[in-house]
């Protein structure tokens, strides 16, 4: 009710909403799989993804008001954990990148928001508060606060720059967004033309040091082709 306008009632979100659906799905297919039942557990994650779309393993830690908006496509791997206040759109997967047994997948800390489609790999921690934009892909650690977009996803917007407080759509800054490629290019561009006018200070100051007198250019000479090409100063004079 708090994340979604589009929620009039609590009747409509007990009946309407897979994300709920699957949600209470998982909590007793989770219990199941803690007390050794696995097969069971198993058995009704599938149903779970069967009737709503969303595919949330049983082994998988979830914390309290965890919130999935439309849901279809949400996968979730059997090492995530997820902590409280979480909010996945349509699309996400919290996936592993390891075959190893362990912790292979994500782990989302308090209030994380991510966007439509994004993919979250690896033994990761996404940090309190952190925001993915839509069709991101994380590999990496993101600080709390943080928001990431693009493949791989990187920092548009730093925590200072973040105001808890104001909810983010998708995990997405609605306004102008600066980005990181045209900023570093931007930055090399500074620097050329900044050692462009050091050679044209550095040739200014040669000049003044030969009086103004132009270097001297050895004659050129033609090749058999007819090309022009530079006299070897090594060769004795014709």
């Amino acid at each position: 009710m708090a994340r979604d306008p589009a929620a009039r009632s609590r009747i409509e979100v007990a009946l309407c909403y897979p994300g709920l659906h699957a949600l209470v799905i998982h909590r007793i297919a989770h219990l199941c799989w803690e007390r050794g039942w696995r097969l069971t557990g198993r058995f009704l994650s599938h149903i779970g993804r069967v009737a709503t779309g969303i595919e949330i393993h049983p082994g998988a830690t979830i914390g309290r008001r965890f919130f999935i908006d439309h849901g279809m496509g949400v996968v979730i791997g059997e090492t995530a954990v997820i902590g409280d206040d979480v909010m996945l759109y349509h699309g996400v997967t919290l996936g592993g990148t390891s075959l190893n047994p362990g912790k292979r997948h994500p782990t989302l800390e308090d209030g994380v928001i991510v966007g439509a489609g994004a993919k979250v790999l690896g033994n990761i921690t996404m940090g309190a508060g952190s925001r993915v934009g839509s069709n991101a892909v994380v590999v990496a650690d993101v600080a709390p606060g943080a928001t990431v977009v693009g493949i791989p996803a990187r920092v548009v917007v730093p925590r200072e720059k973040v105001d808890p407080s104001k909810f983010l759509p998708y995990g997405t800054p609605c306004g102008d967004i600066p980005d990181p490629v045209a900023r570093a290019l931007n930055g090399l561009l500074d620097q050329v033309q900044g050692l462009r006018r050091r050679v044209e200070e550095l040739e200014s100051e040669r000049a003044g040091l030969d009086g103004g007198t132009p270097r001297h250019h050895e004659p050129a000479l033609a090749d058999a082709g007819g090309r022009e090409r530079v006299a070897d100063p090594s060769l004795p004079p014709c």
